[in-house]
C-alpha cells in the first residue's frame, strides 16, 4: 500500500522546530519530499541532521518577513525537486506584547512581515506554480487567537484574523482549479516558543501556569500537541483532503465560540 504523500513535494516555513518540524516529519514519513526554511542555517543542519532523511529533506535559510527569501523559498523547492504540492505557512509570532497605546510602528510593521504578508506572499508565489499544473495544496497556521481578542497582542490577532480571512477568499479564486487553501487554528500548543514566551502577554511566568490559565475553558483541559496539527495537516494535504477548502479549521479542544 502507498504512502499518502508519494510523489509530492511540499515547502514548510518554520519548518526546523515546533509545529512546522512536526509537520516535515509527517510529510516525509508518509512518502514526500520536503524543503524546511527558517531563519537560524545552524539550526537548520541541525534540524536536518535529526530528521535523518537523506536527499528527501532540504534547508532554505532566511527570514520570512522578507519577500524576497518566501519567494525564494519557493523557487529553490521548484529548481530542485522539480514541482511544488504543497506549501505550509507555518511561520509567524510576536516580536514584542504590549498594550496598543505602548505598540510602536516597527512591532506593528514586523508582525504584519512575519504573519499576513508573509502568507500572502508564499500564497501567491505557490500559486504561480500550482494553477498552471491544476493541483496544489496551502495550508496556512493561523491561531485560535484569529476568531477571539486577547489583550496585549493586538497586532498578533489582528494578522491572524486576516489570515483568515485571506484563505477564505484566496480558496474561491481557485478551488475550480483542483487547488485547496486552508487554515489551521490552533489553541495553546506546547512548543519551545511556549517555554521562551510563556509569561510575555498574561504576566505569568511558569509555564504551567500558563498552560492552567488558557486550557481551564477547554474541553480536554491541555494544550494541543504538535503531533496532533501535523495530523490534520496530513489530512489537508492528502488527497483525502480534496474537499476542504476555505476552511478555518479550530484546533483549540473546544474553546472557539465557532468552528
Amino acid at each position: 500500500m502507498g504512502k499518502k504523500l508519494d510523489g509530492k513535494v511540499a515547502a514548510i516555513t518554520g519548518g526546523t522546530r515546533g509545529i512546522g518540524r512536526a509537520i516535515a516529519e509527517r510529510f516525509v514519513a508518509e512518502g514526500a519530499k520536503v524543503v524546511v526554511n527558517s531563519r537560524n542555517a545552524e539550526k537548520g543542519q541541525r534540524a536536518l541532521d535529526e530528521m535523518n532523511a537523506g536527499d528527501n529533506v532540504l534547508f532554505y535559510p532566511g527570514s520570512v518577513t522578507e519577500k524576497e527569501v518566501i519567494e525564494g523559498l519557493v523557487d529553490f523547492t521548484v529548481e530542485n525537486f522539480g514541482q511544488l504540492d504543497i506549501m505550509v505557512l507555518n511561520a509567524g509570532g510576536v516580536g514584542d506584547t504590549s498594550p496598543v497605546i505602548e505598540l510602536s510602528d516597527e512591532e506593528w510593521q514586523f508582525e504584519l512581515d512575519f504573519n499576513l504578508n508573509h502568507v500572502f506572499r508564499g500564497t501567491r508565489k505557490a500559486l504561480w506554480h500550482m494553477v498552471p499544473r491544476k493541483t496544489g495544496r496551502i495550508i496556512a497556521i493561523s491561531s485560535i487567537e484569529g476568531k477571539r481578542g486577547k489583550a496585549n497582542i493586538a497586532g498578533y490577532t489582528a494578522n491572524k484574523h486576516a489570515i483568515n480571512g485571506f484563505v477564505k477568499s484566496a480558496a474561491k479564486e481557485v478551488g475550480t482549479e483542483g487547488i485547496t487553501i486552508n487554515s489551521i487554528c490552533p489553541g495553546l500548543v506546547h512548543t519551545d516558543m511556549l517555554e521562551n514566551q510563556s509569561g510575555a502577554a498574561s504576566g505569568l511566568t511558569q509555564v504551567a501556569d500558563v498552560i492552567a490559565l488558557y486550557t481551564k475553558d477547554t474541553a480536554i483541559q491541555r494544550p494541543v500537541t504538535v503531533e496532533e496539527i501535523s495530523a490534520f495537516a496530513l489530512l489537508l494535504a492528502s488527497e483525502e483532503g480534496a474537499g476542504f477548502s476555505g476552511g478555518t479549521i479550530s484546533l483549540d479542544r473546544g474553546l472557539a465560540k465557532y468552528s
